[in-house]
């Protein structure tokens, strides 16, 4: 299995909250499948930290890393992707999420019920 953590997923992570399924933990601690954080995860909460709509870890993205989940970097190909989405969600973000996990055969790991209007597996 190849999983894209959803940024919410990941807080909730290194928060220790009790907001995360007990399958989304058991994921994000299985060292056997390939987990994957996207840059637009780190992007998005650098703009929602600077701006002070978002308390999250300055080293967000290395406490991740250091968790055994690997970045995933955003290809113009991915960018482009976008494009092609139905608009069901707002949020360019978890759009971008989407088009990445479309792009690179993964599933999402969201409690997003948007994104289950894809063409793209989510598991929570």
């Amino acid at each position: 299995m190849k999983l894209l953590i959803d940024t919410h997923v990941a807080l909730w992570f290194l928060e220790g909250d009790s907001s995360l399924s007990a399958v989304a933990l058991s994921l994000i601690e299985d060292g056997a499948i390939e987990r994957r954080l996207s840059a637009a995860s780190v992007l998005e909460v650098a703009i929602k930290r600077s701006t002070g709509k978002l308390r999250a870890p300055a080293d967000f993205h290395e406490r991740m890393e250091r968790k055994g989940v690997r970045g995933l970097s955003i290809t113009d190909a991915h960018a482009a992707a976008v494009a092609d989405l139905p608009a069901h969600h707002k949020d360019p973000f978890d759009r971008l999420l989407v088009a990445q996990a479309m792009a690179e055969g993964m599933s999402i790991l969201s409690k997003d019920e948007i994104l289950h209007l894809y063409d793209v597996p989510v598991v929570w």
